[in-house]
């Protein structure tokens, strides 16, 4: 007889538990949004501004504010987000105030590519992003012979220069000719660096830095067209 008594409490208790979270999940969903927040998270955060996230965050046709939590499709949400170029990562959630939470990193800008008639900028992943009317990044410039097929290339080379302190001052431009070298433009002076392919560039940047340190006087570089680091254990100057 316990037992059973046992057992028929068990069987109230979770009905009742039953109960109340199918009423308190109705009473929350009906809840109604009363606010939208947006937070922008790492970067500079230059390419998008808070009406524009907004324009972002509609769903059939209509915001977000005043609007039932049950209507509201938070992934699609999320998903409107990142089909935006300029955004990296996104998250979107109700906080227990009833204020619309979304959450925005942007793309950061390594580089730009002006190439085959087109123009657009890299970010650190290699991804492509669209230049902006907003926001105008000061990045280095990538020229020459560049097709969407080596982005990753382009990218780990430049992650290599802005690794590196003086590097990430000293050079502002690079150009990838036909037969696949690579021409860097400096801001020292009007002289180009001749790199050659991008096999051993930790070496031949050590011997550039080493080369920068053995002349003393900068103004010596004003001599100079080139710089060639193409050539094993040497450093050879063109006037």
């Amino acid at each position: 007889m316990k037992k059973v008594l046992a057992y028929l409490f068990s069987l109230v208790l979770l009905g009742s538990l039953a109960v109340l979270y199918s009423f308190s999940s109705m009473k929350n969903s009906n809840k109604i949004i009363k606010d939208v927040e947006i937070e922008f998270v790492e970067g500079a955060n230059d390419f998008l501004t808070q009406s524009m996230v907004n324009k972002l965050l509609i769903q059939n046709q209509r915001g977000v504010k005043n609007q039932a939590k049950s209507v509201i499709d938070l992934q699609g949400l999320e998903h409107a987000m990142l089909s935006n170029p300029y955004i990296e990562k996104a998250t979107v959630y109700y906080t227990i105030d009833g204020v619309l939470k979304t959450i925005v990193k942007q793309r950061t800008p390594i580089a730009r590519v002006n190439a085959f008639n087109s123009s657009y900028y890299v970010d650190k992943q290699g991804v492509e992003v669209p230049l902006s009317n907003n926001y105008s990044a000061r990045v280095v410039l990538v020229t020459g012979e560049v097709n969407n097929g080596e982005l990753k290339e382009i990218t780990d080379f430049v992650n290599v220069i802005l690794a590196d302190d003086f590097l990430k001052k000293e050079v502002i431009g690079i150009h990838k000719k036909q037969n696949k070298e690579y021409v860097l433009s400096v801001r020292s002076g009007f002289y180009k660096i001749e790199l050659g392919e991008l096999d051993q560039i930790k070496t031949k940047f050590t011997k550039l830095k080493a080369f920068y340190n053995s002349i003393g006087d900068y103004k010596i570089l004003e001599k100079y067209k080139t710089i060639n680091l193409k050539y094993h254990n040497q450093v050879v100057c063109a006037k």
